[in-house]
């Protein structure tokens, strides 16, 4: 019996590259509707997956990208879900990126945690058994521990890339506290104010003449690379380097990216000018899993 990966329209772009590698696996995308497309006249999301009866006894794993369409996407994801709850299918999802991963704490009254929520309404509601997450937001929060979330790096890949290219004398450095906890490497502080604002406090890092890389988890307008670039570059440090995981937004992708001496990220987020393929890591996490 084939097992079943069911794509979002957000993770189409991996899957050629996927099939390669999971050969065990039968890659599944929606059905369109009567007119060839996905959605009704209205812009609403037409939902169909024609093969679900072939489902029973396999393996399903929901591959899903959090953006560029973070607000239909998860619409998308919530009927594919709904789908297979009504067909008493307990499937897997595999987030490349986890939409509303952002906001993950309440810092102030009448705020949520919109993170967490999500993930309990894919655990309780739609009977999800386990969900793997690519560097996710909320990396190695006190609550990420209460639900069978698999955390999937891609920072080796970045960090591999890097070397290859520069030498192994690089100094690795996180651009706040936030990138500190999600991946152990040092860095800047950032304190975070509340869910809008954010106070930056040099280190004492000594950046004089090295070739410094900073590591972060997600790209959006370009504010904390800038604030790291022009900490670095004031600092004397010989050259710059970016390595992101999630280059969310384009126009922070075209803002920050020439600043820096060379500038990697992923395909976790179809963008053109991704430049790392993780394809790789999926595979393997859903072979090891």
């Amino acid at each position: 019996m084939k097992n079943f990966i069911v794509l979002t329209s957000s993770t189409e772009h991996l899957a050629g590259n996927l099939k390669k590698k999971l050969r065990n696996f039968e890659f599944i995308i929606p059905d369109k509707n009567k007119d060839g497309k996905r959605l009704f006249p209205d812009g609403e999301i037409y939902m169909r997956i024609s093969e679900v009866n072939n489902f029973k006894g396999a393996r399903i794993i929901v591959l899903h990208s959090g953006s560029p369409y973070p607000n239909c996407g998860l619409i998308e994801l919530e009927l594919i879900l709904q789908i297979l709850k009504d067909y008493k299918i307990m499937p897997e999802v595999f987030f490349t990126y986890f939409s509303y991963g952002q906001q993950d704490k309440i810092f102030e009254n009448g705020e949520t945690n919109a993170a967490e929520n999500l993930v309990k309404k894919l655990i309780n509601y739609y009977k999800v058994k386990k969900i793997y997450i690519i560097d996710p937001h909320f990396g190695k929060m006190d609550w990420v521990k209460k639900y069978p979330i698999i955390n999937v790096s891609a920072v080796p890949f970045l960090v591999q890339r890097v070397k290859e290219n520069f030498g192994k004398d690089i100094l690795f450095l996180s651009p706040d506290e936030g990138g500190k906890r999600r991946t152990g490497i040092f860095g800047l502080k950032k304190k975070r104010i509340n869910s809008h604002k954010v106070e930056v406090i040099s280190s004492g890092i000594h950046v004089k003449g090295k070739t410094v890389a900073v590591i972060d988890d997600l790209l959006e307008t370009g504010g904390t690379l800038l604030r790291f670039y022009d900490f670095a570059k004031e600092s004397g440090a010989k050259k710059i380097i970016a390595l992101i995981t999630h280059g969310v937004l384009e126009k922070g992708i075209k803002r920050v990216k020439n600043s820096f001496s060379e500038f990697y990220f992923t395909n976790t987020i179809k963008q053109k000018e991704a430049n790392v393929d993780v394809v790789g890591l999926i595979a393997d996490c859903i072979n090891k899993f």
